[in-house]
């Protein structure tokens, strides 16, 4: 009996700096990079250097909230891919991935998931707050949705 061909998830996480790439094998972080450049100048670059070294099933990306820029930018490059090579795109909410912790929006407004709500609150001093890719896609919430949320604050 032949084994089942492992299973290759790019996801992306640009809401944020560093923007954070990584390769999960069957559901397992088997590689990852950080890069500090734009979003802009660098998704493309990274992209590139997966798809040589792995043969991609799906895509996974945080959709929001975070920085509208680099989610626009990160949705129409991945988007892009799914059109063309046919590797599905799908969205998932920045949270899982600085361990539910408030996401920067602008000047001390910051992002906060209440339950299932998302928010905006005001935060005055917050400590720096990293985001990590997990060691297992099991620990991600898949949206349905791929689409950008954008959620703005009030100003």
């Amino acid at each position: 009996m032949q084994k089942a061909s492992p299973s290759f998830t790019l996801v992306c996480v640009p809401i944020a700096s560093p923007l954070l790439v990584g390769i999960y094998r069957d559901g397992k972080l088997i590689e990852e990079s950080s890069y500090h450049e734009k979003t802009s100048e660098i998704l493309l670059v990274a992209l590139e250097y997966y798809l040589e070294r792995y043969p991609i099933d799906r895509v996974i990306y945080t959709r929001g909230p975070g920085s509208y820029m680099a989610i626009k930018i990160a949705f129409v490059m991945l988007k892009t891919l799914e059109i063309v090579r046919g590797i599905p795109c799908f969205g998932c909410l920045g949270f899982a991935f600085n361990d539910q912790q408030p996401i920067k929006a602008i000047n001390d407004l910051y992002f906060v998931k209440e339950k299932e709500t998302i928010i905006t609150k005001k935060i005055p001093i917050l400590p720096k707050i990293d985001f990590k890719l997990p060691p297992t896609l099991d620990l991600i919430v898949i949206d349905s949705e791929a689409t950008p949320l954008y959620i703005l604050p009030a100003v």
